[in-house]
């Protein structure tokens, strides 16, 4: 992984809870192969403030969750916009859109936006060997096969192998085998191959996922703690169908702290503004 460090001390102005605050800027910028620039102020650790008396939990350089949270938005509050260029008709639910390309196909929906940046931070860090997703059908389809030249043709509960000389190691390459990842997972596939973990102990990364027809999944983008009571917020980031750009969502119950969630705000069910998890829901990448 290729990092770069600004050596230099900078302050932003920035918003949260409807109060300016001076905070100093993030410098640290990882470089990202779908995005050719982007200003290391509009990285989500840098535009999306926490609350007073809060501050985001470590997260060790290099990590999943070190990476996430420095992850580029487009600039101000633009539409989100799906994959054949048109707008998304809820225009009304999103409060930053990560600047991540969709793609032109309608495929890179709800858990496939998860899976996209869990395979690209994956593949950023030269860990080629950890690149595996399932099929609806559940064969496990890894990376390091494909990338040996071969391409997964599904069958009944498994995948067939054929060969495929142009599937490399090269970036062209591991889009391409994404595509196919998103045309045959889906929210069923991933639910069961994430493991259950209780709501307290949420960190970056982790994605609530409802498995199904209809399904829905949003990730974890970030999470802070109060630095007296230890109590958590998280930020959630979602795809949807049709396929569109990946987006921060608002908290509709909480109009002060949206973004933010807060976890002792939380009963049986997370609300979100377009879907209802059960507190089961919180799932990890095993």
């Amino acid at each position: 992984m290729r990092v770069f460090l600004i050596i230099i001390s900078l302050v932003i102005i920035a918003s949260s809870c409807s109060e300016n605050r001076v905070i100093k800027l993030d410098t640290i910028k990882y470089e990202l192969p779908w995005v050719d620039s982007f200003a290391v102020q509009n990285t989500i650790i840098n535009r999306v403030v926490v609350p007073d008396n809060f501050v985001r939990i470590e997260a060790v350089k290099n990590t999943f969750a070190h990476w996430l949270r420095r992850l580029p938005l487009k600039e101000g509050k633009p539409l989100v916009t799906l994959y054949n260029n048109k707008s998304k008709s809820n225009q009304s639910a999103h409060a930053f859109v990560l600047d991540l390309d969709v793609g032109e196909k309608d495929l890179q929906q709800c858990a496939d936006a998860a899976i996209r940046l869990r395979a690209e931070y994956l593949f950023n860090n030269d860990k080629i060997d950890s690149i595996h997703f399932n099929y609806t059908n559940g064969a496990n389809v890894p990376f390091s096969t494909w990338s040996k030249g071969y391409f997964p043709v599904p069958g009944s509960g498994k995948v067939t192998w054929k060969n495929a000389l142009k599937n490399d190691t090269s970036y062209a390459s591991f889009k391409e085998y994404l595509l196919q990842i998103f045309n045959y997972a889906g929210t069923l596939s991933l639910s069961k191959e994430l493991k259950s973990i209780p709501l307290e102990q949420i960190s970056p990364g982790d994605i609530l996922c409802t498995g199904g027809s209809p399904g829905h999944a949003v990730m974890v983008m970030d999470v802070a703690i109060e630095e007296t009571t230890r109590e958590k917020i998280f930020l959630l980031g979602q795809g949807g169908t049709p396929a569109q750009e990946m987006h921060i969502i608002k908290n509709p119950k909480n109009s002060r702290l949206s973004p933010w969630y807060k976890v002792s705000e939380i009963g049986n069910a997370i609300r979100t503004t377009n879907w209802v998890f059960s507190r089961s829901s919180l799932m990890r990448w095993v």
